[in-house]
């Protein structure tokens, strides 16, 4: 079923003002209608070295990406402001499928290097942008967004990862390594299914640390939103500290011995 969807799948650059309004419809369905981009502002970036790539099936708009110039005072590059797919078709790998052609596109224009946030408790979206696109990061945004009250985001600190994606350079090679407790930042237990952070460790000084976050953080958030709070605070604690002190975010595995827990691989510089 999934291989027929994406076999079907239709992706084109956006510039019409009829097809970027559908994208707001969309956004609309997935966030809201108060969340999604103004019209006037995806025109403007359209026209003015961004882009927009829908993906259809069956004529039918069913995902997007918005991408828009950035600039640091040094360099140009892509800011990736927003992906989304519409809930009839998520977990289907649409988003990957947006973000090649994205670097296609990119690629296209002139860019190297294409950046954006995410939140680092949601595993889905780490697992795409570090094990399968390779991206890497340096930097933990602290509260990013300030409160937002859209059902991803409501009640907590909208803390994020920056990813940087250098898209012109060779693909790193996949990430063959053992996980030893030795080198945890955080120290986890379970109970009742749901992963406890225990105390945490910023003394480790190994070249590969691992950043145990829980698989399911939309559910605890439903669940036992108390729990969900206690992992923002312990991952910030260590993504700051570690980052801060020369690491850098390259990968993000299922581990196989401890059920809802993945780990975020650190090494140093």
């Amino acid at each position: 079923m999934i291989q027929k969807v994406l076999s079907s799948i239709l992706i084109r650059n956006l510039q019409t003002v009829e097809e970027l309004e559908s994208v707001r419809n969309l956004e609309a369905i997935i966030w809201s209608m108060e969340d999604s981009v103004p019209l006037n502002q995806t025109i403007a970036a359209v026209k003015n070295g961004g882009f927009v790539l829908g993906a259809f099936l069956n004529g039918e708009l069913i995902g997007f990406q918005y991408s828009f110039p950035g600039f640091d005072g040094k360099k140009i590059y892509l800011c990736s402001h927003s992906l989304g797919i519409s809930p009839d078709y998520r977990k289907f790998g649409i988003g990957e499928k947006l973000k090649i052609a994205q670097k296609e596109t990119a690629l296209q224009k002139g860019y190297d290097l294409i950046t954006w946030t995410f939140d680092p408790l949601e595993t889905v979206n780490a697992h795409l942008n570090f094990h399968k696109l390779r991206g890497t990061s340096t930097t933990y945004m602290e509260n990013a967004y300030g409160e937002m009250a859209d059902n991803l985001n409501a009640g907590i600190p909208t803390d994020r990862l920056l990813v940087e994606w250098w898209i012109n350079h060779s693909t790193k090679s996949e990430n063959i390594f053992s996980v030893s407790d030795r080198y945890l930042t955080i120290k986890t237990s379970t109970q009742q299914n749901d992963l406890i952070p225990e105390q945490t460790d910023l003394t480790l000084e190994n070249h590969r640390l691992f950043v145990p976050v829980p698989s399911n953080f939309q559910e605890l958030k439903t669940d036992n939103f108390l729990l969900a709070v206690m992992w923002r605070e312990k991952s910030r604690q260590v993504f700051t500290h570690y980052l801060n002190h020369g690491w850098v975010v390259t990968d993000l595995i299922r581990d196989n011995e401890i059920p809802n827990q993945y780990l975020y691989l650190l090494e140093k510089k």
